[in-house]
């Protein structure tokens, strides 16, 4: 098998041009594209604790906290010592965090127009479908 002609190949040079593609348009609003992820899950559950975070995301605690500092000083989150257990911290949205999740939003669909822009309607089902079935829960219990 040519490494072009692999899935894995496809997979790869698509992820570095998206990759890409959401660091520059996240830069537009102030935003590191991994700083977006923790925000994502902020926005549909406010609150969480720093070690959740770091399990929905499926990335290591250091990087979270990397993360977390830069929203910290850029004043989109803060962090908060949980009351009955002082080892625990709690990680709250800002004003200024709960306010750019619209700009995201759009930065976002933008972002996702152009990725499918060449695609039917049933092709980006197809592929929405496929992508699911590759997520990181399966790709990491098989290997």
């Amino acid at each position: 098998m040519k490494f072009r002609q692999s899935i894995s190949y496809q997979l790869a040079r698509i992820n570095t041009a998206h990759k890409t593609a959401l660091e520059k348009s996240m830069n537009e609003i102030g935003l590191h594209s991994g700083q977006v992820f923790v925000l994502l899950e902020l926005w549909e559950k406010d609150g969480q604790r720093q070690v959740d975070l770091a399990a929905r995301l499926n990335i290591a605690p250091p990087t979270v906290n990397k993360t977390l500092k830069g929203l910290i000083d850029s004043g989109f989150v803060t962090r908060t010592k949980v009351e009955d257990d002082a080892r625990s911290t709690r990680i709250f949205l800002t004003q200024q965090g709960v306010e750019i999740e619209e700009r995201v939003r759009t930065q976002w669909e933008r972002l996702e127009e152009h990725l499918l822009a060449r695609l039917t309607d049933t092709e980006m089902l197809v592929l929405f479908q496929l992508l699911e079935k590759l997520g990181p829960e399966e790709v990491e219990e098989e290997v």
